[in-house]
Protein backbone atom coordinates (compact mmCIF):
# COMPACT_ATOMS: atom_id res chain seq x y z
CA UNK A 1 0.00 0.00 0.00
CA UNK A 2 1.91 3.59 -1.37
CA UNK A 3 -0.96 5.75 -1.18
CA UNK A 4 -1.14 8.11 2.05
CA UNK A 5 -3.48 7.61 4.87
CA UNK A 6 -6.15 10.37 4.63
CA UNK A 7 -9.34 8.23 6.38
CA UNK A 8 -9.83 5.84 8.93
CA UNK A 9 -10.43 3.33 6.08
CA UNK A 10 -7.08 3.58 4.87
CA UNK A 11 -5.73 2.62 8.37
CA UNK A 12 -8.12 -0.61 8.39
CA UNK A 13 -7.00 -1.50 4.92
CA UNK A 14 -3.11 -0.56 5.90
CA UNK A 15 -3.79 -2.94 9.22
CA UNK A 16 -5.95 -5.71 6.52
CA UNK A 17 -2.87 -5.91 3.88
CA UNK A 18 -0.07 -6.50 7.25
CA UNK A 19 -2.20 -9.18 8.48
CA UNK A 20 -2.75 -11.04 5.14
CA UNK A 21 0.83 -10.38 3.97
CA UNK A 22 2.21 -12.82 6.41
CA UNK A 23 -1.06 -15.33 6.19
CA UNK A 24 -1.07 -18.24 4.18
CA UNK A 25 -4.20 -19.62 4.86
CA UNK A 26 -6.93 -19.54 2.20
CA UNK A 27 -10.52 -20.16 2.62
CA UNK A 28 -11.50 -21.50 -0.86
CA UNK A 29 -8.88 -24.12 -0.51
CA UNK A 30 -10.06 -24.78 3.24
CA UNK A 31 -14.06 -25.20 1.89
CA UNK A 32 -12.83 -26.81 -1.57
CA UNK A 33 -11.92 -30.42 0.25
CA UNK A 34 -15.42 -31.39 1.49
CA UNK A 35 -13.74 -34.49 3.25
CA UNK A 36 -11.58 -32.74 5.45
CA UNK A 37 -12.01 -34.23 9.30
CA UNK A 38 -13.60 -30.41 10.47
CA UNK A 39 -16.00 -30.22 13.13
CA UNK A 40 -18.47 -28.27 11.06
CA UNK A 41 -18.90 -29.81 7.68
CA UNK A 42 -22.00 -31.19 8.37
CA UNK A 43 -25.49 -30.08 7.48
CA UNK A 44 -26.92 -29.84 11.18
CA UNK A 45 -27.97 -26.29 12.74
CA UNK A 46 -26.19 -24.83 16.00
CA UNK A 47 -27.71 -26.62 18.76
CA UNK A 48 -28.07 -22.81 20.52
CA UNK A 49 -29.94 -21.71 17.50
CA UNK A 50 -32.30 -24.70 17.38
CA UNK A 51 -32.83 -23.43 21.35
CA UNK A 52 -33.37 -20.39 20.13
CA UNK A 53 -36.10 -20.77 18.24
CA UNK A 54 -37.67 -23.82 19.80
CA UNK A 55 -37.89 -21.12 23.20
CA UNK A 56 -39.29 -18.74 20.40
CA UNK A 57 -36.46 -16.30 21.84
CA UNK A 58 -36.03 -14.39 18.89
CA UNK A 59 -38.56 -13.44 15.86
CA UNK A 60 -39.43 -14.81 12.59
CA UNK A 61 -38.24 -12.25 10.29
CA UNK A 62 -35.56 -11.39 8.29
CA UNK A 63 -31.99 -13.03 9.09
CA UNK A 64 -28.52 -12.71 7.70
CA UNK A 65 -26.56 -15.10 8.42
CA UNK A 66 -22.71 -14.07 8.63
CA UNK A 67 -19.98 -16.23 7.56
CA UNK A 68 -22.58 -18.66 6.85
CA UNK A 69 -19.83 -21.59 5.38
CA UNK A 70 -21.63 -24.56 3.50
CA UNK A 71 -25.06 -23.22 4.56
CA UNK A 72 -25.71 -25.55 6.85
CA UNK A 73 -27.70 -22.87 9.70
CA UNK A 74 -29.37 -20.84 6.90
CA UNK A 75 -30.66 -23.66 5.24
CA UNK A 76 -32.03 -24.76 8.96
CA UNK A 77 -33.86 -20.97 8.93
CA UNK A 78 -35.50 -21.16 5.90
CA UNK A 79 -36.87 -24.35 6.36
CA UNK A 80 -38.19 -23.08 9.62
CA UNK A 81 -40.08 -19.93 8.15
CA UNK A 82 -37.39 -17.10 7.77
CA UNK A 83 -36.22 -14.78 4.80
CA UNK A 84 -32.49 -15.61 4.80
CA UNK A 85 -29.62 -13.86 3.28
CA UNK A 86 -26.29 -15.56 3.97
CA UNK A 87 -23.03 -14.63 3.56
CA UNK A 88 -19.36 -15.81 3.13
CA UNK A 89 -16.08 -14.62 1.75
CA UNK A 90 -14.97 -18.01 -0.25
CA UNK A 91 -16.84 -18.51 -2.98
CA UNK A 92 -15.85 -22.66 -2.37
CA UNK A 93 -18.27 -22.26 0.60
CA UNK A 94 -20.70 -20.06 -1.62
CA UNK A 95 -20.87 -23.01 -4.30
CA UNK A 96 -21.37 -25.74 -1.85
CA UNK A 97 -24.24 -23.81 0.37
CA UNK A 98 -25.88 -23.44 -2.74
CA UNK A 99 -25.97 -27.04 -3.56
CA UNK A 100 -27.17 -28.43 -0.01
CA UNK A 101 -29.50 -25.55 -0.17
CA UNK A 102 -30.81 -26.86 -3.44
CA UNK A 103 -30.61 -30.56 -2.15
CA UNK A 104 -32.84 -29.41 0.74
CA UNK A 105 -35.47 -27.52 -0.97
CA UNK A 106 -34.41 -24.20 0.72
CA UNK A 107 -35.00 -20.62 -0.38
CA UNK A 108 -31.62 -19.14 0.63
CA UNK A 109 -30.40 -15.98 -0.93
CA UNK A 110 -26.72 -16.37 -0.79
CA UNK A 111 -23.86 -13.40 -1.41
CA UNK A 112 -19.80 -13.74 -2.04
CA UNK A 113 -17.39 -11.20 -0.91
CA UNK A 114 -16.27 -9.33 2.12
CA UNK A 115 -19.17 -7.92 4.52
CA UNK A 116 -17.51 -4.66 5.24
CA UNK A 117 -17.58 -4.01 1.35
CA UNK A 118 -20.91 -5.55 0.19
CA UNK A 119 -23.90 -3.66 0.04
CA UNK A 120 -26.27 -4.17 2.70
CA UNK A 121 -27.51 -0.50 3.63
CA UNK A 122 -31.16 -1.01 2.09
CA UNK A 123 -31.49 -4.36 4.28
CA UNK A 124 -33.09 -4.15 7.61
CA UNK A 125 -32.80 -7.39 9.57
CA UNK A 126 -34.48 -9.24 12.17
CA UNK A 127 -32.04 -11.39 13.71
CA UNK A 128 -28.14 -11.33 12.58
CA UNK A 129 -26.42 -14.74 13.22
CA UNK A 130 -22.49 -15.52 13.57
CA UNK A 131 -21.27 -18.90 14.02
CA UNK A 132 -17.79 -18.90 13.90
CA UNK A 133 -17.08 -15.27 12.03
CA UNK A 134 -16.45 -12.91 14.52
CA UNK A 135 -13.27 -15.25 15.83
CA UNK A 136 -11.37 -14.69 12.63
CA UNK A 137 -11.69 -10.95 12.67
CA UNK A 138 -8.63 -8.69 14.06
CA UNK A 139 -9.18 -6.29 16.44
CA UNK A 140 -9.42 -3.20 14.76
CA UNK A 141 -12.59 -4.61 12.27
CA UNK A 142 -14.12 -5.18 15.11
CA UNK A 143 -15.28 -1.46 14.77
CA UNK A 144 -16.46 -2.22 11.25
CA UNK A 145 -18.07 -5.11 12.46
CA UNK A 146 -20.27 -3.46 15.01
CA UNK A 147 -21.27 -0.78 12.70
CA UNK A 148 -22.80 -2.98 10.41
CA UNK A 149 -24.61 -4.61 12.88
CA UNK A 150 -25.82 -1.21 14.23
CA UNK A 151 -26.42 -0.53 10.22
CA UNK A 152 -28.46 -3.17 9.38
CA UNK A 153 -30.16 -4.77 12.73
CA UNK A 154 -33.83 -3.11 13.16
CA UNK A 155 -34.02 -1.48 16.36
CA UNK A 156 -34.60 -4.25 19.39
CA UNK A 157 -33.17 -6.67 16.58
CA UNK A 158 -31.10 -9.70 17.71
CA UNK A 159 -27.76 -10.41 17.20
CA UNK A 160 -26.27 -13.78 17.91
CA UNK A 161 -23.00 -15.75 17.28
CA UNK A 162 -21.21 -18.40 18.67
CA UNK A 163 -17.31 -18.36 18.71
CA UNK A 164 -13.95 -19.67 20.09
CA UNK A 165 -13.79 -19.50 24.06
CA UNK A 166 -10.05 -18.30 24.44
CA UNK A 167 -7.61 -21.47 25.19
CA UNK A 168 -10.49 -23.74 24.39
CA UNK A 169 -10.87 -27.39 22.47
CA UNK A 170 -11.26 -25.78 19.12
CA UNK A 171 -8.82 -23.44 19.32
CA UNK A 172 -9.06 -19.78 20.84
CA UNK A 173 -5.76 -17.74 20.64
CA UNK A 174 -5.22 -16.16 23.81
CA UNK A 175 -3.18 -13.35 22.25
CA UNK A 176 -4.26 -9.99 23.21
CA UNK A 177 -4.93 -6.98 20.07
CA UNK A 178 -1.39 -5.45 20.23
CA UNK A 179 0.02 -9.12 20.30
CA UNK A 180 -1.84 -9.57 17.09
CA UNK A 181 -0.17 -6.64 15.10
CA UNK A 182 3.22 -7.51 16.99
CA UNK A 183 2.90 -11.11 14.98
CA UNK A 184 1.16 -10.04 12.47
CA UNK A 185 -1.15 -13.42 13.05
CA UNK A 186 -4.44 -14.03 14.77
CA UNK A 187 -3.02 -17.48 15.38
CA UNK A 188 -5.89 -19.49 13.96
CA UNK A 189 -8.67 -17.11 15.64
CA UNK A 190 -8.76 -15.59 18.51
CA UNK A 191 -10.09 -16.77 21.31
CA UNK A 192 -12.80 -14.46 23.99
CA UNK A 193 -13.79 -14.92 27.54
CA UNK A 194 -17.09 -13.73 28.61
CA UNK A 195 -15.85 -10.99 30.37
CA UNK A 196 -14.19 -9.64 26.60
CA UNK A 197 -17.37 -10.26 24.77
CA UNK A 198 -19.61 -8.13 27.77
CA UNK A 199 -16.97 -5.37 26.70
CA UNK A 200 -16.84 -5.60 22.86
CA UNK A 201 -21.16 -5.86 22.86
CA UNK A 202 -21.52 -3.30 25.77
CA UNK A 203 -24.61 -1.13 24.00
CA UNK A 204 -26.07 -4.27 23.63
CA UNK A 205 -28.45 -6.38 25.93
CA UNK A 206 -27.32 -9.49 26.99
CA UNK A 207 -30.34 -11.93 26.90
CA UNK A 208 -28.58 -15.05 27.37
CA UNK A 209 -24.40 -16.32 26.96
CA UNK A 210 -23.18 -19.95 27.96
CA UNK A 211 -20.52 -22.15 26.53
CA UNK A 212 -21.71 -24.00 23.48
CA UNK A 213 -23.71 -27.78 24.89
CA UNK A 214 -21.62 -30.67 23.74
CA UNK A 215 -24.00 -32.82 21.72
CA UNK A 216 -23.43 -37.10 20.47
CA UNK A 217 -22.82 -37.21 16.58
CA UNK A 218 -26.03 -39.05 16.54
CA UNK A 219 -28.34 -35.95 17.65
CA UNK A 220 -29.20 -34.25 14.53
CA UNK A 221 -28.17 -30.36 15.81
CA UNK A 222 -24.14 -29.04 16.04
CA UNK A 223 -23.17 -28.90 19.09
CA UNK A 224 -18.99 -29.11 20.36
CA UNK A 225 -17.43 -27.50 23.98
CA UNK A 226 -14.78 -25.02 23.44
CA UNK A 227 -17.47 -22.34 22.13
CA UNK A 228 -19.17 -19.48 23.38
CA UNK A 229 -22.75 -19.31 22.44
CA UNK A 230 -24.25 -15.28 23.31
CA UNK A 231 -27.97 -13.49 22.27
CA UNK A 232 -28.05 -10.38 22.38
CA UNK A 233 -30.84 -7.44 21.63
CA UNK A 234 -30.23 -4.18 20.16
CA UNK A 235 -31.04 -1.25 22.44
CA UNK A 236 -33.44 1.27 21.04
Amino acid sequence: MSKMLTTVEDVFTMLDTMLQDNRSFNWDTFYSNRERNVPFFVNKPDENLVHYLEHQMVPKGNILDLGCGPGRNAIYLAKNGFTVDALDSSQEAIVWAREQAAENEAAVNFLQGNMFQLELKNKFYDVVYDSGCLHHIAPHRRISYLELLNKVLKPKGFYALTCFVEGGDLGGSELSDIEVYRERSLHGGLGFTEEKLKNIFKNFKIIQMRRMIQVPDTEPVFGVSGLWTALFQKKE
